[in-house]
């Protein structure tokens, strides 16, 4: 499902004990969504279920981020990082966001578990401008290089702290 909405400029803020928790099958088809969940993408249960994660992506999110949150996800690895989503109505919000795989008893991944949280706005003052940056960045590149530009810019944010990108989102 291509998303269609034009985003807005209009923030809307998790409360401090807001904590979105969606469940996806393998593919990122979610097949669980909580209340608050349900309460900031602004869709319905019917809506939202057996649809893509990528309904409530924001188009100011930068893919590089998407990609090492995949690249996290297919090793095994739980991935932690800010995201900007965006509502049915065009309106945004931010997350801090958990994402781990799940697996059956066999040790067969049978999907993701998300847990998100409002980010403090010490880490969004971080983050803001780095993703701003890392989306021009993809956006001056074009489609085919526009990874490898924007994980460029995050590559030189983070070397220098001697840190990945989940130790780097942890300390914000």
């Amino acid at each position: 499902m291509k998303n269609k909405i034009q985003p807005t400029q209009k923030e809307i803020v998790l409360r401090d004990n807001d904590f979105i928790v969606s469940k996806t099958d393998p593919k990122g088809r979610i097949t669980y969504a909580n209340k608050i969940f349900v309460e900031f993408s602004g869709y319905s249960q019917t809506e939202i279920l057996n649809k893509q994660h990528n309904l409530v992506r924001h188009p100011e999110m930068p893919r590089a981020v998407f990609d090492l949150l995949w690249d996290t996800l297919k090793s095994g690895k739980e991935f932690n990082g800010y995201v900007k989503n965006m509502s049915k109505d065009g309106s945004y919000y931010w997350v801090f966001a958990n994402v781990t795989p799940s697996y059956d008893n066999n040790n067969k991944l049978i999907g993701y578990y998300s847990v998100r949280r409002k980010p403090s706005q010490e880490a969004l003052n971080v983050i803001i401008p780095l993703y701003n940056t890392m989306i021009q960045t993809e956006k001056a590149a074009g489609a085919k290089d526009a990874i490898t530009a924007s994980m460029a810019i995050l590559s030189d944010k983070l070397v220098p702290l001697g840190v990945d990108y989940d130790q780097f989102a942890l300390t914000l």
